[in-house]
């Protein structure tokens, strides 16, 4: 999960983005700065899920051999009666999506893992790849269903049939890789869970801090006008400017953190994105603000 330190980072470098001169609208600029900030956790991710997917899917291309070499049996079976042609259609879907769920899956492995556009790349077609999925589900369903209709012909029919079920196994092991959080139970996909509510969390308390911080900017501002001489918002660093407004909301309207604690946490946020003096500056700012806030 992510840390509070993590938090208030990408706070910060949301405030400073959504505050720059002539910058976007916070709320258009939302989607593009999680892209850019979780771009290399997001990357990350991705490498992870191709992995568990290759893994949870090793032994399909046997199943899909045994499918091939039952099917022409199985459809000129169906072919035969006119009044099995839906079933006959439906069995030729399992069969074309089969071979579209495997070309998707060369696709995948085909995207060098290195190449700058590689997320860009490679998360279109995991989308695709996961919809065939679905839709297999569905087409397979469908099949199987209207053999329950024609038990005359279980004997001919039941081949193909159990190699549409074990294939069906091997689609369960790709929704989970699609939604790891819904089976927590499944060691294999620890990484995958961890990684994907790490970055649901990141952004969700990052969105809530930022947005609280935001709807208090006018106030804020207020309050630093009242201990900073000449006070004019656009004269400070930006960086600096983002920083104090997050530590005077804390300081003002979050009482579960001392405020000793949001100055020094904002001291070190100075230290590692202002300026030489920026951590001398921020504390000597938010000293005032926390002692009136006291006094």
């Amino acid at each position: 999960m992510p840390s509070r330190r993590q938090i208030r980072e990408a706070v910060v470098q949301f405030l400073y983005c959504a505050d720059l001169e002539g910058g976007a609208d916070p709320a258009s600029l939302r989607e593009p700065f999680w892209q850019f900030i979780t771009e290399s956790d997001h990357r990350a991710l991705l490498h992870a899920t191709w992995k568990t997917l290759h893994h949870l899917s090793l032994g399909r291309e046997a199943r899909l051999t045994e499918f091939q070499g039952r099917l022409p049996v199985a459809m000129a079976t169906l072919k035969a009666r006119p009044d099995l042609e839906r079933t006959a259609i439906a069995l030729q879907t399992i069969a074309d999506l089969e071979n579209k769920w495997s070309a998707g899956m060369i696709e995948l492995s085909r995207i060098p893992r290195e190449d700058d556009t590689f997320t860009e790349r490679f998360e279109p077609v995991l989308e695709k790849l996961f919809r065939t999925d679905r839709e297999l589900e569905g087409a397979r369903k469908r099949f199987l269903e209207a053999l329950e209709d024609i038990p005359g012909l279980r004997s001919q029919m039941d081949p193909v049939a159990g190699s549409v079920r074990r294939l069906a196994r091997i689609s369960e092991r790709v929704r989970m890789v699609e939604e790891p959080e819904k089976f927590p139970d499944q060691v294999d996909l620890a990484k995958l869970r961890e990684s994907k509510q790490t970055l649901a969390k990141l952004r969700r308390e990052t969105d809530k801090l930022a947005d609280a911080v935001q709807r208090e900017k006018e106030s804020i501002d207020e309050r630093l006008a009242a201990v900073v001489e000449n006070f004019v918002p656009e004269r400070i660093d930006p960086v600096d400017r983002a920083i104090l407004r997050l530590a005077t909301w804390e300081i003002i309207h979050s009482p579960e953190v001392p405020a000793p604690v949001a100055i020094d946490e904002a001291i070190e946020l100075a230290k590692r994105f202002g300026t030489t003096d920026s951590g001398r500056f921020v504390n000597g700012i938010l000293d005032k603000i926390a002692k009136q806030e006291a006094g």
